[in-house]
């Protein structure tokens, strides 16, 4: 096959370096991204003629008119950088060679007493948080492999928790919790700094050890001084090996739904922080707000905020007006970082309200809102008016913004859902004498709902609460 001038320079320009490389269409579309130890050589392989391909390979190759990659210092890090990519991008030819396989997650249940990491093949919204998607299950399970040397975690049941110390605990790999050897608190802390690791903190993480490290030399408590002293050799030693290194590695001016965004803004500087808010409630009950935060076009869920509206009634301006107000308030925008770039989940009305409430506070912030309707972006001009602008729907900035604010609907709507779910379980049991706080949440726990409640016989409430409280139970239920 006789590939283009412009292919054949590109070629000529990979470097011999770990990264992650995408394949354009003739149109400019990513339709395959992959990662490489080495990017000459993994992406050179596509077009080589004597290499055997399968059908499906072919036609990605028959489609490929242009190249692009990005350079990173390990291949560990080309593999969670390639995933950021995948989920936000979703070329097809990743889909569709992946021969309708699902990708593996990995899984670590925060909620958790003793939190359990998995490798899952479907995320579900059930609180756990989740790395992913990886094409390459060996890869992954390698990365972990090694990182659990520096972070020991639990991959055993602890339901019911192990009696003795597993052979992962002898060796170093497990925290031991059925050993006694560390708190639910301390083990959260441990799984935390993973997960700092994960999202490209290497430099926060290994300030905060070695700031660790040295108060408890001072304080002479050195067997953690030990510890933390051993956790920032072994980082340092696996950063030779295989890292994830900072988000500025990351050369962000390849990024094209970044780089567009800070075009349409007109700011010339990429948005790396972005903060997008909904407003969720029902028929003017159980209002909330979300905050949801992407930082470099990747969710940074630690950052996520939730707010109980404390006005009332069915006002979206009026809401986001609130939320807008407590969100840059002083002691809120001391501790929260400022963000490049307000979406709204909304139209101009919506957007009035946000940008109202920064102009009466004196925050300078550009903002944007995303109508549903049309998916057409909206922008407050110099003047006052609004700018609408619409992309299609195949445009990188307008998926990353969909992203973005499906992400905070979704956020809003689990909160409200919670609310809803509390105010309604309240109004039919905490109107039951005899029944407090600790007694709703056994009923709750055992039967599932209120429905569930109302739908037992009076022998298996009695059986749990009592006969009294079950009678009057079946009283307030069943009338």
């Amino acid at each position: 096959m006789d590939y283009s001038n412009h292919i054949k320079t590109k070629l000529k320009q990979l470097p011999k370096e770990p990264g992650v490389y995408f394949h354009k269409d003739a149109n400019g579309k990513i339709i395959y991204i992959g990662k490489a130890a080495v990017l000459k050589n993994r992406v050179n392989s596509y077009f080589q003629q004597s290499r055997q391909r399968d059908t499906k390979t072919q036609l990605l190759v028959a489609d490929i008119a242009d190249l692009d990659w990005i350079t990173v210092e390990s291949e560990v890090e080309a593999l969670f950088l390639e995933s950021e990519f995948i989920k936000r991008y979703k070329p097809k030819y990743n889909i569709d060679l992946k021969d309708d396989k699902h990708w593996l997650y990995i899984k670590i249940p925060m909620q958790d007493e003793w939190p359990v990491i998995e490798f899952v093949r479907r995320p579900i919204d059930d609180k756990s948080t989740y790395f992913g998607p990886f094409t390459s299950t060996d890869a992954v399970r390698r990365a972990m492999r090694q990182l659990r040397k520096v972070f020991p975690y639990v991959t055993h049941s602890v339901h019911p928790m192990p009696k003795r110390g597993c052979l992962h605990y002898h060796i170093g790999l497990c925290p031991g919790p059925e050993a006694g050897a560390i708190t639910s608190t301390e083990y959260k802390r441990n799984l935390r700094r993973l997960m700092q690791y994960f999202r490209g903190q290497k430099t926060q993480l290994m300030k905060q050890l070695e700031k660790e490290m040295k108060q408890a030399s001072k304080r002479q408590d050195f067997e953690l001084a030990a510890q933390r002293r051993n956790q920032l050799r072994n980082l340092q030693a696996l950063s030779k090996q295989m890292i994830f290194s900072d988000k500025e590695a990351f050369d962000l001016s390849r990024d094209q739904a970044l780089v567009g965004l800070a075009d349409i803004l007109g700011t010339g500087v990429l948005p790396r922080r972005m903060e997008c808010y909904d407003i969720s409630h029902f028929q003017g009950t159980d209002n909330v707000a979300s905050m949801v935060v992407f930082t470099d076009g990747v969710p940074h869920k630690e950052e996520y905020r939730r707010f109980k509206m404390r006005l009332t009634g069915n006002d979206d301006f009026a809401h986001m007006r609130e939320v807008m107000r407590r969100r840059f308030s002083g002691t809120n925008l001391e501790k929260w970082p400022k963000p490049d770039l307000l979406i709204i989940d909304g139209g101009k009305g919506q957007l009035s309200a946000a940008t109202s409430v920064l102009t009466e506070l004196g925050v300078r912030i550009p903002a944007i809102g995303l109508a549903k309707k049309e998916e057409e972006i909206i922008q407050m001009t110099k003047s006052g008016g609004f700018e609408v602008i619409r992309l299609p729907l195949e445009s990188h900035v307008l998926q990353l913004l969909q992203r973005i604010r499906d992400e905070a609907h979704r956020f809003a709507v689990t909160y409200h859902s919670i609310l809803r779910g509390k105010r309604q379980t309240a109004s039919l049991l905490d109107s039951v004498p005899g029944i407090g706080p600790a007694t709703r949440k056994k009923l709750i726990r055992t039967f599932g709902s209120v429905a569930g409640v109302k739908a037992a016989s009076f022998e298996e409430v009695a059986g749990l609460v009592g006969a009294v409280r079950a009678r009057a139970i079946a009283e307030r239920l069943q009338p």
